[in-house]
Parts: structure tokens; C-alpha cells; sequence
């Protein structure tokens, strides 16, 4: 076996040292554009069909939201609806939905491409209402 200088135990520090730093940093850009960085944002709207507030742990607000449209195909249009599920993590806007069950809601939402569960279940999440119909 040879014998370790001093020198090549600095080098073998310093570079586990930078290899440390540089994982640690693709795990923090990682974690940010997975939960963090906003990849889209938009208003969707339709009948707020049902909300609540539920969870095991993290009791979060979580809602559906139907959109009602028309479909076209070779046939003729049909209608059809969509569901929008979405979570709200500020109180006064989940205060404000609970109110309108039932009612025509246009909301604007941020999506992220990764969920939190301290934040809801849902990637999509509503961070105020635009109107009320």
C-alpha cells in the first residue's frame, strides 16, 4: 500500500468538499422548479361544485369546480363538462368560496409541476377569485 502525503489528503478534501456543494445545489435548483417555480397561471371558470377542508395531517382546502362546454366532432357538437380541481392555501380566499357553493366562479390560479402536502393535494392552486356569478 502507498502512503497518503498530505497534500493528496487536501486535494481528496477539497474536492469531496466541492462535489458536497455542488449536489446540494442541484437538489435546491431540483426542489425549487419542482415545487416552487410557478410553471403556468390562468383564470378558469365554471359552478363551484363542492369545496372542503380535509386531511389526515395537513388539514388543507381543496375544491372541484365544473366546466361546462361544447365538444365538436365529426357528428355534430356535443356537451360535455370538465372537472377543476384545485387547493387554496389562503384562508380569507377559502372563507370567501365556501360562500359561493352552487354559484358561476371565475378564479385565477398558479399551477406548479410538483404537490406539497402542507400546501393541498392538487398542483393547481387558487389564489383569488375574480368574480361571482
Amino acid at each position: 500500500m502507498g502512503i497518503i502525503t498530505r497534500n493528496t489528503m487536501r486535494f481528496i478534501t477539497k474536492t469531496a468538499i466541492w462535489a458536497l456543494v455542488v449536489i446540494l445545489l442541484a437538489i435546491a435548483i431540483f426542489v425549487y422548479i419542482r415545487f416552487y417555480f410557478v410553471f403556468g397561471e390562468g383564470v378558469k371558470a365554471g359552478e363551484l361544485n363542492q369545496f372542503m377542508y380535509k386531511g389526515w395531517v395537513w388539514k388543507t382546502y381543496e375544491g372541484k369546480m365544473i366546466q361546462s362546454g361544447f365538444k365538436g366532432n365529426t357528428g355534430g357538437a356535443t356537451i360535455q363538462s370538465n372537472e377543476f380541481e384545485f387547493s387554496v392555501t389562503d384562508k380569507a380566499v377559502a372563507d370567501s368560496l365556501f360562500r359561493c357553493g352552487g354559484k358561476m366562479v371565475e378564479l385565477h390560479y398558479v399551477e406548479h409541476k410538483g404537490r406539497l402536502p402542507w400546501r393541498g393535494m392538487q398542483n393547481r392552486i387558487v389564489d383569488g377569485i375574480v368574480s361571482v356569478k
